[in-house]
Formats: structure tokens, sequence, C-alpha cells
């Protein structure tokens, strides 16, 4: 049992105080019967719930694809810098939070959420998530590289990372058609194109020319991880992005900062 406000509130139908008056007001029917007290008690499971003649449908949890951009704290609540959860709007249910974090001036897929058990299975190391970067970094990667990533990198911590794959992109396959992702094409889903994130990302930054591509697998979240990974080879990421987390896949029609709840096959993917 809920209260009546709360359950719209969750919903995104406004704010609690907003809800109360439209409550008062004669726009809620319970059942077959006006609503008139916000403080109601109803089964969001059981009850049918009509706000301004449409049927709300409670929804217990919630997942969020985000495309976080740059400048976006991935917290739930910061006094002065604006954060991910900003980005979902003032009506957003308020138990939400990030499944982890991208450091500040990383871009790319965040899955926002309410369902902590699923938050923990996705960022456990133990469960083994692969979770794929674009990057650019400002020199020559070569195969030295590519075996201290795949054996664990000393990054300062008490042990090694674990094994992480490292692929070097060349322009020439990426021009030839959309790059898929090196975790196995999902059917139906529509993957990023490294490409365009370098065109984009490139066009006004004249050290283009002398940066290398790459994607990068990792199955922890350590702070900073591969910007770190990559110091520790006197290296320097100048730009990183997660395409990539499990299953879930950003979706490339998704500009900077807007976000949509998953589809029910992604889902399915991601559980």
């Amino acid at each position: 049992m809920m209260r009546l406000d709360k359950y719209l509130a969750d919903m995104g139908l406004g704010t609690r105080s907003e809800l109360k008056k439209a409550i008062r007001g004669g726009r809620v029917i319970v059942g077959e019967t006006p609503a008139v007290r916000p403080e109601m008690k109803i089964d969001e499971t059981h009850d049918t719930v009509r706000f301004d003649g449409k049927e709300i449908t409670y929804r217990r949890l919630e997942y969020w694809m985000l495309h976080k951009p740059a400048g976006v704290l991935s917290a739930t609540k910061d006094p002065k810098q604006p954060t991910v959860l900003d980005l979902l709007g003032p009506n957003r249910r308020k138990d939400l939070f990030p499944v982890g974090r991208l450091d500040k001036d990383t871009e790319g897929l965040l899955l926002i959420t309410n369902d902590g058990e699923m938050a923990h299975r996705l960022l456990s190391p133990a469960k083994h998530v692969n979770k794929t970067y674009y990057a650019r970094i400002d020199q020559e990667v070569g195969e030295a590289a590519i075996e201290a990533f795949r054996a664990g990198i000393d990054i300062g911590d008490d042990t090694l990372t674990m094994p992480a794959e490292l692929m070097v992109l060349d322009r020439q396959a990426l021009s030839e058609s959309p790059f898929n992702l090196p975790l196995g094409s999902v059917k139906g889903n529509t993957f990023c194109d490294p490409l365009l994130i370098a065109r984009e990302n490139t066009r006004n930054n004249p050290q283009a020319a002398s940066c290398r591509e790459v994607l990068v697998t990792i199955q922890e979240g350590r702070y900073h991880q591969i910007k770190r990974m990559f110091e520790a080879l006197g290296m320097q990421v100048l730009y990183l992005k997660r395409l990539s987390m499990g299953n879930l896949v950003l979706d490339a029609h998704l500009e900077k900062g807007q976000a949509r709840l998953l589809t029910e096959e992604e889902l399915d993917r991601l559980c």
C-alpha cells in the first residue's frame, strides 16, 4: 500500500505539491471514485488509477538509458554542479540512482534505475560484466600495450587490474562499414559507429592526426581506471566514451543529455 500522491509522483506526473492540488481538484479517479485526499492509501498492484482520464500504471522498477555528456556528475545530487539525475527532469521519481559512475569528463552510456539488485549484479567484478569504451590516445598504441592490458596493469592499487581487451581501430577499416563492438552483434540493436564519434570529436582538435583510436573492454570500475591504465604505460587519454555495458548498447540515436526508458527487449537482454 502507498499514498496516492506518491504513486502519481513516482510516475512523473508532477511534484507532490502539484499533485495534492490535482487530487483535491478532482482530477484523479481511483477505481470508479474521485479521490479527494492525497494521503489516501492504494494498492499499486491492483487499484486502477486515472489522472485526467488517462489510466496510470505503476512501475515498481524503472530502467533508463542516458547518453551522458561531459561536465555532468554521476551522482544523485550535488549542491553546485549538475548531475545525471538532473537530466531526467524535475518530475523524475526520487529513488533513482546511476549504476556505477562515469568521470565528469567522460561521455556515453549510463544506466539509471532503482533496481539495487541489478545494479549490484552489473557492477560486481565477480560477475564479469564487460564494459566497452571508445578512447582517443595521445600517441601510437602498439602490441606492448595490448599485451599489458591483457595481463593486468599496476595502477597503484593493491592488486593489478583484471585482464582487459584493447583493440586499435584503424581508419581504413572504420571507413568501410559501421563498426560493431567486439562483444558479438545483438540482432535488432543499433551500435554506435566509432568513426562518427571520431569525426565529431576531432573536427576542432589539431592533435587529431597524431592520435590513435581504440576500444577498451574492462570488467571492473575502479576510480579513473582506463585513464590510469594508459598513464601507467606513459600515455594519455584525450577522450573517453562508454559504448556498452553487458548486452546494453548505447542507442546511436540518443543525443547527448537525452535519456529514455529501456525497451522490453533491452531489459530482457540485460537481465
